[in-house]
């Protein structure tokens, strides 16, 4: 099974294919999906770090419409700035980019209607990306190099 915290965006089609997918490898497939695509008459993408597997089910306009409203808990009103921005952050980090006709008023996208795809994009920790034992020694030599310019100025 899929992440249960992306899963229940889903309409149910979409999420037994998904599911049926995730069914075999689900710990390895789960540690290495990146994003979910869905677009119009088009079938389910799933990106992984090092592959794509593409799901023979087209997905509909219904479909695309029942997911944003899911992912927007039925109140797409309520999320329109963040739609404006073309993305949507729900609980646990994930991100859903919305693709459509953009309406554009003083050169700021006002909103978009006829919403064609959306892309999933995974939220997960990553340990050691911040890299901030990197930092702490490039600032230690920092320092180091501040006193040592000291010295000699003061000199």
């Amino acid at each position: 099974m899929l992440n249960i915290n992306i899963v229940k965006f889903f309409p149910d089609e979409i999420a037994d294919e998904l599911n049926k997918y995730f069914e075999e490898d689900e710990e390895e497939k789960n540690k290495a999906v990146e994003e979910i695509r869905l677009r119009t008459d088009k079938p389910i993408q799933i990106k992984f770090n090092k592959f794509e597997k593409i799901i023979d089910k087209n997905v509909t306009k219904e479909e695309i419409l029942r997911t944003i409203q899911y992912v927007c808990d039925n109140s797409i009103y309520a999320y329109q700035n963040q739609i404006c921005e073309g993305f949507i952050t729900v609980r646990g980090g994930h991100r859903i980019g919305i693709t459509g006709d953009c309406i554009i008023e003083n050169g700021k996208v006002s909103n978009i209607n006829y919403i064609s795809s959306l892309n999933f994009r995974v939220a997960k920790e990553i340990k050691g990306a911040s890299g901030m034992k990197y930092l702490v020694e490039k600032t230690n030599n920092y320092q180091d190099y501040i006193k040592m310019k000291m010295k000699k100025e003061d000199i």
